[in-house]
Protein backbone atom coordinates (compact mmCIF):
# COMPACT_ATOMS: atom_id res chain seq x y z
CA UNK A 1 0.00 0.00 0.00
CA UNK A 2 1.55 3.44 -1.02
CA UNK A 3 0.72 6.39 1.55
CA UNK A 4 1.69 9.93 2.32
CA UNK A 5 1.58 11.63 5.33
CA UNK A 6 0.47 15.18 5.67
CA UNK A 7 1.27 17.05 9.17
CA UNK A 8 -0.40 20.23 9.14
CA UNK A 9 1.18 22.87 11.67
CA UNK A 10 -1.18 24.80 12.79
CA UNK A 11 1.43 27.30 14.20
CA UNK A 12 3.36 25.68 16.93
CA UNK A 13 5.37 27.56 19.14
CA UNK A 14 7.72 24.97 19.91
CA UNK A 15 9.95 22.92 18.08
CA UNK A 16 7.37 20.86 16.09
CA UNK A 17 8.00 22.20 12.38
CA UNK A 18 12.02 21.46 12.91
CA UNK A 19 10.98 18.10 13.65
CA UNK A 20 8.58 17.59 11.31
CA UNK A 21 11.23 19.02 8.55
CA UNK A 22 13.66 17.22 9.45
CA UNK A 23 11.42 13.74 9.36
CA UNK A 24 10.20 14.38 5.88
CA UNK A 25 14.04 14.59 5.04
CA UNK A 26 14.32 10.85 6.23
CA UNK A 27 11.14 9.88 4.27
CA UNK A 28 10.10 11.06 1.50
CA UNK A 29 6.27 10.21 2.10
CA UNK A 30 6.45 12.73 4.84
CA UNK A 31 5.03 16.20 3.62
CA UNK A 32 4.53 19.13 5.82
CA UNK A 33 1.85 22.10 5.47
CA UNK A 34 3.47 24.63 7.72
CA UNK A 35 0.56 27.93 8.87
CA UNK A 36 1.81 31.08 9.31
CA UNK A 37 -0.09 30.73 12.55
CA UNK A 38 -2.49 28.90 14.48
CA UNK A 39 -5.63 29.36 12.33
CA UNK A 40 -7.44 26.78 14.64
CA UNK A 41 -8.63 23.18 13.87
CA UNK A 42 -11.00 23.00 10.87
CA UNK A 43 -8.70 25.98 9.26
CA UNK A 44 -6.05 23.32 9.88
CA UNK A 45 -7.93 20.49 8.50
CA UNK A 46 -8.97 22.31 5.65
CA UNK A 47 -5.65 22.62 4.42
CA UNK A 48 -4.74 19.17 5.14
CA UNK A 49 -7.82 17.85 2.51
CA UNK A 50 -6.65 20.91 0.42
CA UNK A 51 -2.70 19.46 0.16
CA UNK A 52 -3.64 15.49 0.31
CA UNK A 53 -3.05 13.67 -2.84
CA UNK A 54 -4.43 10.30 -2.61
CA UNK A 55 -7.14 8.36 -3.23
CA UNK A 56 -8.44 8.62 0.18
CA UNK A 57 -7.91 10.26 2.82
CA UNK A 58 -8.44 9.70 6.66
CA UNK A 59 -7.57 13.06 9.00
CA UNK A 60 -6.71 12.50 12.35
CA UNK A 61 -5.48 14.11 15.42
CA UNK A 62 -1.68 13.78 16.35
CA UNK A 63 -2.31 13.17 19.98
CA UNK A 64 -3.49 9.56 19.37
CA UNK A 65 -6.53 9.70 20.60
CA UNK A 66 -7.69 8.51 16.63
CA UNK A 67 -6.20 5.17 16.95
CA UNK A 68 -4.06 4.62 13.68
CA UNK A 69 -4.49 0.55 13.81
CA UNK A 70 -8.39 1.54 12.90
CA UNK A 71 -7.12 2.64 9.59
CA UNK A 72 -7.08 -1.07 7.86
CA UNK A 73 -10.95 -1.67 9.34
CA UNK A 74 -11.55 1.89 7.35
CA UNK A 75 -10.25 0.23 3.93
CA UNK A 76 -11.60 -2.53 4.57
CA UNK A 77 -15.34 -1.00 4.76
CA UNK A 78 -13.88 1.25 1.93
CA UNK A 79 -12.99 -1.71 -0.54
CA UNK A 80 -16.80 -2.93 0.36
CA UNK A 81 -18.49 0.53 -1.80
CA UNK A 82 -18.44 2.87 1.26
CA UNK A 83 -17.15 6.32 0.21
CA UNK A 84 -16.96 7.91 3.90
CA UNK A 85 -16.02 5.72 6.80
CA UNK A 86 -16.29 7.23 9.94
CA UNK A 87 -14.75 6.33 13.47
CA UNK A 88 -17.76 6.41 16.35
CA UNK A 89 -16.72 6.90 19.85
CA UNK A 90 -17.81 4.35 21.48
CA UNK A 91 -16.48 4.93 25.04
CA UNK A 92 -15.40 8.48 25.73
CA UNK A 93 -13.37 7.64 29.38
CA UNK A 94 -10.43 9.91 28.39
CA UNK A 95 -12.75 12.56 28.51
CA UNK A 96 -14.15 15.01 31.57
CA UNK A 97 -18.21 14.26 32.63
CA UNK A 98 -18.45 17.92 31.43
CA UNK A 99 -17.34 17.26 27.61
CA UNK A 100 -19.15 13.94 27.70
CA UNK A 101 -22.10 15.88 28.75
CA UNK A 102 -21.43 18.93 26.60
CA UNK A 103 -20.95 16.48 23.31
CA UNK A 104 -24.14 14.68 24.16
CA UNK A 105 -25.79 17.96 24.06
CA UNK A 106 -24.03 19.35 21.12
CA UNK A 107 -25.35 16.03 19.40
CA UNK A 108 -28.82 16.53 19.94
CA UNK A 109 -29.09 20.47 19.62
CA UNK A 110 -27.65 19.98 16.28
CA UNK A 111 -29.75 17.50 15.07
CA UNK A 112 -32.83 18.47 16.10
CA UNK A 113 -32.21 22.42 14.36
CA UNK A 114 -30.57 21.45 11.60
CA UNK A 115 -31.30 19.40 8.22
CA UNK A 116 -27.77 17.73 7.90
CA UNK A 117 -27.94 14.63 10.79
CA UNK A 118 -24.03 14.15 12.37
CA UNK A 119 -24.25 10.68 13.98
CA UNK A 120 -23.30 11.24 17.76
CA UNK A 121 -20.09 10.66 19.19
CA UNK A 122 -18.61 11.23 15.82
CA UNK A 123 -15.13 13.46 15.30
CA UNK A 124 -13.18 14.62 12.13
CA UNK A 125 -11.46 11.08 12.25
CA UNK A 126 -12.56 8.85 9.04
CA UNK A 127 -11.79 7.93 5.53
CA UNK A 128 -12.44 10.38 2.44
CA UNK A 129 -12.88 8.63 -0.73
CA UNK A 130 -11.32 11.29 -3.43
CA UNK A 131 -15.00 11.85 -4.79
CA UNK A 132 -16.08 13.44 -1.77
CA UNK A 133 -12.44 15.10 -1.08
CA UNK A 134 -12.91 16.64 -4.37
CA UNK A 135 -16.42 18.02 -3.45
CA UNK A 136 -15.27 19.51 0.02
CA UNK A 137 -12.57 20.81 -1.95
CA UNK A 138 -15.08 22.96 -3.93
CA UNK A 139 -17.04 24.62 -0.92
CA UNK A 140 -16.84 28.09 -0.74
CA UNK A 141 -17.56 28.32 2.99
CA UNK A 142 -14.32 30.25 4.67
CA UNK A 143 -15.70 29.76 7.97
CA UNK A 144 -15.91 25.79 8.05
CA UNK A 145 -17.67 23.72 10.46
CA UNK A 146 -15.63 19.80 8.72
CA UNK A 147 -18.41 17.64 11.12
CA UNK A 148 -21.28 19.36 9.03
CA UNK A 149 -19.62 19.26 5.83
CA UNK A 150 -18.74 15.72 5.81
CA UNK A 151 -22.31 14.97 6.38
CA UNK A 152 -23.71 17.80 3.96
CA UNK A 153 -21.65 16.65 0.84
CA UNK A 154 -23.49 13.05 1.25
CA UNK A 155 -22.14 10.00 -0.35
CA UNK A 156 -22.64 6.53 0.97
CA UNK A 157 -21.00 6.38 4.38
CA UNK A 158 -20.95 3.98 7.20
CA UNK A 159 -19.21 4.06 11.21
CA UNK A 160 -17.06 1.97 13.03
CA UNK A 161 -17.45 2.05 16.52
CA UNK A 162 -13.61 2.52 18.49
CA UNK A 163 -12.58 2.75 21.79
CA UNK A 164 -10.80 6.11 22.71
CA UNK A 165 -7.56 5.88 24.62
CA UNK A 166 -6.20 8.76 26.34
CA UNK A 167 -4.29 11.26 24.62
CA UNK A 168 -0.18 10.32 24.03
CA UNK A 169 1.24 13.57 24.77
CA UNK A 170 0.19 16.96 25.56
CA UNK A 171 -3.14 18.69 26.92
CA UNK A 172 -6.16 19.62 25.00
CA UNK A 173 -6.14 23.26 24.00
CA UNK A 174 -10.44 22.75 23.75
CA UNK A 175 -11.48 24.36 27.04
CA UNK A 176 -15.40 24.81 27.29
CA UNK A 177 -15.55 28.14 26.31
CA UNK A 178 -13.85 27.28 22.88
CA UNK A 179 -16.10 23.94 23.03
CA UNK A 180 -19.27 26.36 22.95
CA UNK A 181 -17.87 28.56 20.91
CA UNK A 182 -16.91 25.62 18.03
CA UNK A 183 -20.66 24.42 18.92
CA UNK A 184 -22.19 27.64 17.90
CA UNK A 185 -20.41 28.09 14.83
CA UNK A 186 -21.75 24.48 13.82
CA UNK A 187 -25.30 25.28 14.31
CA UNK A 188 -25.26 28.96 12.92
CA UNK A 189 -23.41 26.60 10.08
CA UNK A 190 -26.22 24.68 9.15
CA UNK A 191 -29.38 25.65 10.36
CA UNK A 192 -31.73 28.68 10.11
CA UNK A 193 -33.62 28.46 13.14
CA UNK A 194 -31.23 30.80 15.32
CA UNK A 195 -32.56 33.39 12.77
CA UNK A 196 -36.05 32.75 13.29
Amino acid sequence: VRFEIVFVNDGSRDDTFARLFDRSRADRRVRIVNLSRNFGKEAALTAGIDHARGDILVPMDIDLQDPPELIAAFIARWREGYDIVYGIRAARHADTRAKRVSAGWFYRVFNSMSPVRIPPNVGDFRLVDRRAVEVLRQLPERNRFMKGLFAWVGFNSVGVPYERPERAAGTTKFNLWRLWNFAIDGVVSFSTAPLR
